[in-house]
Formats: C-alpha cells, structure tokens, sequence
C-alpha cells in the first residue's frame, strides 16, 4: 500500500495513494473528514472527474479512484473484465482503507459498479446515488443500440483514439439529441487528465459496459435509499432506463431527480445542482432523525 498526505493551502487533509485490489493497484484519492462518500467515475474518464464533487464536500470523507483499466490504476493481464470483476475491486479497495457503510455514487458505468456492489454487500451501503446509468433488464430496441454503440466505440479507437472520439460523440450526440453531451469541454480536460488508455484496455472496458445487460445480479437485493440523478438532456431511451431502474428498486427507498441544463455527465454539467442533491441526500440518510 502506497500513501502520500498532504493539506492543501484551503486546510483540506489530501491522501493519495495505490492499494492492492484483486490483481491490481487501485489509484485512490481520499479528502476531508466524516462520513465516507465514495465517487465511482465513468468509462474513459478517472477520478477527476469528481473534483467539483470532492472540493464542496469537505464535510465528509470522499474517496475518488481509477478504475480498472482507467487513469493510474492502469490495466492488467487479463483477457476480458466484466463489472462484476469492477465491483469485487470496490470491495476490496474498501477493505483496504478501512471504510465501512459509504454513500456510493456512481455515473453512468460507475453506476453500473454501484449497483451491483449495492445489491452484493447490502449491509455495506448507507445510501446509493445513481447517475446519468443504465439498467440491467430487457432492453428496447434503442437502449440495445446505446450498448451496440458501445462495442464499436472499443473497435473504432484502434483507428481514432477515444480522446477524438469523444469529440466525435459530442458533436454528433448534440445534433441528435442537443445538450446530451454538454459542451464536452470538461469531460474531455478529465479523459486528458490522466494516462491514456491504451487500446486494448479500451476495447476491454467497453465490451464490460456493453455487456452489463447481461448481468446476473439481482437489481432487488439493494436494500439502500437511493437517489436516481440524470441530465435533463439525456436521449428519452436514457431517460426511460432511469425510469424503469427506479421501479426495478423494490426494496429501496427511491427518489428521482432530474438535473436541470445537464447532459449524460451532470455531474460535469451542472456541478451546483448536482453536488446540492449529493449533500442534501447524504445529510438524509447519514443523519436521519436530524
């Protein structure tokens, strides 16, 4: 286990570091005092970006990582990853650190690691934010065109690299659907943040994506509150999987929340609001008969 602390010039404790998760070192960023928020970043990005996030909530323990394959946690050996492998790293990354019962929030494929933790360790989960996501259920036609994209998204960056996919996307995806991708300013300063992804790590985190549908995992066994985040300006075949995730969540106390001038990264898009809601639920479920 590698550790570095510092205290920024604002007086917020800073820790990062690398521990062992399975079979690779999981980059870590942990800031801050309190209760423990853990950040699950999205596929090509790592964990900047959940800067907004973790500079506003100093009041709480927040913990960002690179995935699996992503940023300086870097990829490994093996053929293919799946989230269920991305989950079991979280476990043991929480492990390591010593953190017991968190807020998980998770975007998009961070989301997808999110619920499937929250439904395998119930009694591990104070409160689930899931954002800009996907569902694991019978897929309508357009939702099985959002997972195909994905798949050739991972073949198409052995000829353009992802970091001009993205660029790609953004324009594209704003023409079809305006506003879904934000101006991608941000979002692509995040993707240039850390290492680039070399190719067959991409291809590798894409297909994990894409196959998320196929998922075992039973949706019904999160027990968490959980708040369900999406960009106004997400495609209404996005907007229909939030929708049909938050009835799949039986079990859980769900509320859903749309963030306004966002996209599929609200988090990026619309920062204020989003960090509001993160607070205002984290003060709900850590804090309950306040």
């Amino acid at each position: 286990m590698e550790v570095e602390r510092s205290t920024p010039a604002n007086g917020t404790r800073t820790e990062t570091g690398r521990v062992r998760t399975n079979d690779v070192d999981t980059y870590y960023v942990r800031r801050g005092d309190g209760p423990p928020v853990v950040f699950v970043h999205g596929m090509a990005t790592n964990t900047a970006q959940w800067d907004a996030q973790m500079d506003a909530l100093s009041e709480y323990t927040t913990i960002a990582y690179d995935v699996r394959g992503h940023g300086r946690t870097g990829g490994s050996d093996r053929k293919s990853y799946d989230v269920e492998l991305y989950a079991s790293d979280l476990d043991a990354l929480l492990t390591a650190l010593d953190v017991e019962r968190p807020l998980l929030c998770g975007l998009s494929m961070g989301g997808c690691i999110a619920q499937v933790y929250a439904a395998r360790h119930p009694e591990n989960v104070t409160g689930l934010v899931l954002a800009d996501t996907f569902s694991a259920d019978e897929l309508s036609f357009g939702a099985r065109l959002v997972f195909a994209n994905l798949r050739l998204l991972g073949r198409l960056d052995g000829v353009v690299r992802y970091t001009t996919l993205n660029r790609l996307q953004t324009w594209v995806g704003n023409r079809l659907a305006p506003g879904v991708a934000g101006d991608g300013t941000e979002i692509q300063r995040v993707m240039e943040t850390g290492p680039r992804i070399p190719h067959a790590e991409f291809v590798k985190i894409a297909d994990s994506v894409a196959a998320f549908p196929d998922s075992d995992f039973d949706v019904t066994g999160i027990t968490a509150p959980t708040l369900v985040l999406y960009g106004e300006h997400n495609p209404d075949v996005l907007v229909e999987m939030h929708e049909r995730l938050a009835a799949r969540l039986t079990n859980a106390d769900v509320d859903v929340r749309v963030v306004p001038a966002a996209g599929h990264a609200s988090n990026v898009d619309n920062p204020a609001f989003f960090t509001d809601a993160v607070r205002r639920f984290a003060r709900r479920v850590f804090e309950p008969n306040d």
